[in-house]
């Protein structure tokens, strides 16, 4: 019966620690998921503070979901806008300290992109030999 309750407790424990990190892993994704976000975030890291220089470095972004992306992106704390009241009007975005919490994460997304990159090429390449061989 004993061990019936320490498996008890075991499973709860790994449940519990399990919604802890799908609970962490929303958490992320919600601030930063989908397509264009750390690829906004990577661009303007390199320096691109208007939005038409973010636009054509972020290839294939439409204009309306840049302006969303960055209302979203500064919601959450990465960025702020700057306005300044001229002729003409001048709008800049700039990162904050707190988007430099990213560098990990898009350190190691490029290590493991770059890995994805040469698996899929090296299978596919493999394939092709394969196909021709057999």
């Amino acid at each position: 019966m004993s061990d019936l309750g320490e498996n008890q407790v075991e499973n709860n424990a790994f449940t519990e620690e399990c919604h802890t990190v799908l609970n962490a892993v929303s958490d992320a994704l919600y601030a930063i998921g989908g397509k264009w976000k750390l690829m906004i975030i990577i661009a303007m890291a390199r320096g691109n503070k208007r939005f038409t220089e973010i636009q054509r470095q972020v290839t294939g972004i439409s204009a309306r979901v840049l302006s969303s992306e960055l209302k979203e992106l500064e919601m959450n704390g990465f960025i702020v806008k700057k306005v300044e009241n001229g002729y003409p009007v001048t709008i800049e975005y700039e990162l904050l300290a707190y988007s430099e919490t990213l560098e990990e994460v898009v350190g190691a997304m490029t290590k493991w992109g770059m890995q994805h990159r040469a698996k899929i090429k090296s299978e596919r390449s493999s394939k092709v030999l394969n196909n021709e061989l057999g």
